[in-house]
């Protein structure tokens, strides 16, 4: 049993984008009583920046244009609504986030011809809705009226209150609209996704719960994607079918964030090792309570100390990386293989930790704590949900995907991380402790100037200056960061130091540098391969 499904796996495995990742966190199951959300957006081809969407009013009639999140392509017009709220990247004023994992699905039900994209229902939804069930009715409506181009998605929805995974499908042209089911996630509960769909069974009469399409079960019937009895139909089996990837590449990532905050992550490892057809949970109760530094540590995961932990083959080289440039998947005499997608990635564009708190006004309860390139080396910094303007180094306009400027955090941030990728093992000890000082000692002054925020005369206008000065300075350290790292690892050494300080020798020059060993394990290997040929022999 267990060889025929993971053999039946291998064979049907088909090429995927496997990007993004999607944590998500009830109010209690966090530390402080906050729902929390967190993205990455996954892309080779995407320049990180924050979108703003400022509050608005539009005459009755107005049209809006659609046009692909992705691309950029115009896909068409709707109508715009009357009034629009203020949106902060991913988050708007009313502490509504949404992100996405987009899980492909079946190729047959993308709608070319249709207008709403995957993109466009985030921040199209996020400037009209208030909470996460007005946002589902937003999206669907949508693509009920318009149509749905997407690929299959995951939505994650949350509001100050509700923590919601939405997951949709086109159906196809020539059949407008979309089959979806949304899930609302148990206030004591954590989940994810991560480009696999996640909904299997779902309770068809509870709407305080579930909502769903009231042709999600008939129009799979009628494809022929489902025979049985509707309280055992499956959304996940029926529009996204499991493959190898889908569990390696995708379900692992959901898996080692379970791993880490339940105590049955070997439980649920077969199923990751294509031993067996049982899924893991939508949802599970965590072992603890998760705080907003946890769930921003967690999107810098590599599976390290696990069975997948990419740092210790021979792939990872004498400076143990966890990193695998694409393509992920490669063939080789007649066999696929594949290596780990762990949920911290090089490609990353953006990330984010949405932080939504009921216990205090919306101007001040919503935090999105954004970040540029790979989370790995980022810092998560505090912008408010409510500011009107968004900092110089974050801004829309300051460089460009193929536009470098010293000024973009964007830029700063995938130099420091294109360096230490050389040479990982290394110089992530110099990152991993300015990161984590920086990002706690933002943690520490968000409670320190939150009580204080409530007393001004204009709370918007302090916190757009106290999220641009954040940033900025936050922008500032890492260039310093950057210059440090680039002076003492130059040329394959390391530079003496002393507390950040080079040292130089007793006659004011420079200090010979270290010349680190090679990797023994890295070294046997290569003898294996080409140890004659090294090898020093004694001439005759």
């Amino acid at each position: 049993m267990k060889k025929t499904f993971f053999s039946l796996l291998l064979l049907t495995a088909m090429p995927q984008t496997w990007a993004c990742t999607n944590l998500l966190v009830g109010k209690k199951a966090s530390a402080d009583g906050s729902t929390m959300v967190t993205y990455s957006a996954d892309s080779y081809a995407m320049y990180g920046e924050l979108y703003h969407y400022p509050v608005a009013k539009y005459p009755a009639g107005t049209l809006l244009e659609v046009r692909e999140w992705d691309s950029g392509k115009y896909l068409g017009q709707i109508a715009q609504a009357t009034e629009t709220y203020n949106v902060v990247g991913n988050m708007n004023e009313h502490q509504l986030c949404i992100g996405e994992t987009t899980f492909g699905g079946r190729e047959e039900l993308a709608d070319s011809t249709a207008i709403m994209d995957y993109g466009s229902l985030i921040y199209i939804a996020l400037q009209r809705a208030k909470t996460a069930r007005e946002a589902i009715r937003v999206m669907t409506g949508l693509v009920e009226k318009y149509g749905y181009c997407s690929e299959g998605e995951s939505f994650s929805i949350v509001d100050k209150n509700e923590v919601w995974i939405m997951e949709m499908v086109g159906k196809g042209v020539g059949n407008k609209g979309a089959v979806w089911v949304a899930v609302r996630i148990p206030e004591d509960c954590i989940a994810a996704h991560a480009n696999q769909s996640r909904i299997h069974q779902f309770p068809l009469n509870d709407k305080e719960n579930c909502l769903y399409a009231k042709d999600v079960i008939s129009f799979a019937k009628k494809k022929g994607y489902y025979k049985g009895a509707d309280k055992d139909f499956s959304f996940a089996n029926a529009y996204n079918p499991l493959d190898w990837g889908g569990l390696r590449f995708c379900e692992a990532r959901v898996w080692s964030f379970f791993n880490q905050y339940t105590d049955k992550g070997q439980e649920w490892l077969p199923y990751i090792l294509g031993e067996t057809p049982e899924p893991m949970p939508l949802y599970v109760k965590p072992n603890k309570l998760l705080s907003v530094k946890n769930v921003m540590d967690m999107m810098r995961d590599h599976y390290e100390g696990t069975v997948f932990d990419p740092t210790q083959d021979i792939a990872a080289g004498p400076f143990h990386s966890p990193y695998r440039f694409h393509p992920l998947a490669f063939e080789l005499d007649g066999k696929k293989y594949g290596f780990e997608r762990p949920i911290s990635t090089q490609q990353t564009a953006f990330t984010f930790v949405g932080q939504m708190r009921s216990s205090l006004p919306d101007a001040v309860g919503g935090v999105l704590w954004f970040g540029v390139d790979d989370a790995r080396f980022t810092v998560y910094t505090p912008m408010y949900a409510c500011i009107t303007k968004i900092p110089q180094c974050y801004a829309t306009g300051t460089a460009d995907f193929t536009t470098f400027s010293w000024e973009s955090a964007f830029w700063v941030h995938n130099w420091v991380a294109n360096m230490a990728y050389a040479r990982y093992n290394q110089i992530i000890e110099d990152v991993k402790p300015l990161q984590d000082q920086i990002e706690k000692d933002l943690i520490t002054l968000q409670a320190n100037i939150e009580p204080a925020v409530l007393n001004e005369a204009d709370p918007v206008a302090f916190l757009t200056g106290y999220s641009s000065q954040m940033a900025q300075i936050t922008h500032e350290q890492w260039k310093k960061l950057g210059e440090y790292l680039i002076v003492k690892y130059m040329d394959g050494v390391i530079k003496k130091e002393d507390n950040g300080q080079f040292i130089k020798n007793s006659y004011g020059g420079s200090q010979y540098p270290n010349r680190p060993k090679w990797d023994e394990h890295f070294l046997r290997e290569i003898v294996k391969q080409k140890g004659n040929w090294l090898e020093q022999k004694e001439l005759k």
